[in-house]
């Protein structure tokens, strides 16, 4: 029997196939359930749900699909757990109310945003331990994003209205961009020349160049712009908007704002499946996740999780 069918739990849905690591799957933190669900990419059905700590936030997956990091807000860490038993095997300390968690490029480095401690956390893949940490400028750090040749890493500081960037190979912040009220999400383009930030309180996207970290493009967006999603060929940008139940599509050779789909409550934090196909949505007051055709721009169908989902991976 799989080792994943050895540890079922009551209320579990879950085939008895080979591997769950037969990926894509979609991985989605319910903050106010304390669990993640995972969603079978190709069927659009939630075949398991995994223990994710007491407020499971920010998440990341780790290359092989073997691990999960967690940021588990109120407890103040790291939640490593593993895909193949579907239980807890260890934390990390972060400090006070962790956030966002992101996977460098070549997996090496698993960092967290740390809000109340205004730095970033690293841990290091291969031991599953704590390396170093890095202050940031701003106040209260929630999302940090790599940029995809893993040199640079944008942080946005939603009390700060700025985005501060680290030099990962200094270890330290090197430069500080102003932008909107409250900036939320932060996308790369697939070849690392711009990043898209979501700035909630400003309803507007902004475009920072990577090399330069001049911005370069102001987008207007919905209300509450936050989570930023990016299509994996650099064409479309993905932005959802809180206050409107909605996420907006920007075409990038132009900036401009070219579909809305409508979603669920108070959407998030969204992923895109590797070909680009579908993105998935979290809804935090539906306490589902749309799924979206990116080809034609519809909504394809809501898809129950736990209460509060915070965001969505997909590996």
């Amino acid at each position: 029997m799989p080792p994943l069918c050895r540890h079922l739990v009551p209320a579990v849905l879950l085939a008895c196939v080979p591997s769950l690591f037969a990926a894509p799957f979609a991985y989605v933190p319910n903050e106010g359930s304390g669990t993640i669900s995972v969603i079978d990419t190709a069927t659009d059905e939630v075949v398991a749900e995994i223990p994710g700590g007491s407020k499971p936030r920010g998440l990341a997956v780790s290359r092989d699909a073997r691990w999960l990091y967690v940021s588990d807000q109120p407890k103040n860490r790291l939640q490593i757990v593993s895909l193949e038993r579907r239980a807890p095997e260890g934390t990390v300390d972060l400090g006070e109310s962790p956030e966002g968690v992101a996977l460098s490029p070549d997996g090496r480095w698993v960092v967290a945003a740390v809000e109340e401690k205004h730095e970033i956390v690293v841990t290091d893949t291969r031991t599953n331990t704590r390396a170093f940490a890095i202050p940031v400028k701003g106040r209260n750090p929630e999302h940090a994003v790599f940029s995809p040749d893993g040199k640079q890493l944008f942080v946005s500081a939603e009390n700060g209205d700025a985005v501060d960037i680290i030099d990962m190979a200094a270890r330290k912040q090197v430069a500080q961009v102003a932008v909107g009220a409250r900036p939320r999400g932060i996308g790369f383009l697939p070849d690392g020349s711009r990043a898209y930030v979501a700035a909630e309180n400003a309803n507007e996207v902004y475009v920072i160049d990577a090399a330069s970290h001049a911005i370069v493009a102001r987008i207007p967006a919905g209300l509450r712009a936050n989570g930023v999603a990016v299509h994996p060929d650099g064409s479309r940008v993905y932005v959802s908007n809180g206050g409107a139940a909605s996420v907006s599509v920007i075409d990038t050779k132009t900036n401009r704002v070219v579909a809305t789909v409508g979603v669920g409550e108070r959407p998030w934090n969204m992923a895109l499946t590797p070909d680009g196909a579908k993105l998935y949505v979290a809804n935090g007051r539906s306490g589902s996740v749309s799924v979206i055709d990116t080809a034609r721009n519809e909504k394809l169908r809501d898809i129950a999780v736990g209460k509060l989902p915070w965001g969505v991976v997909v590996r």
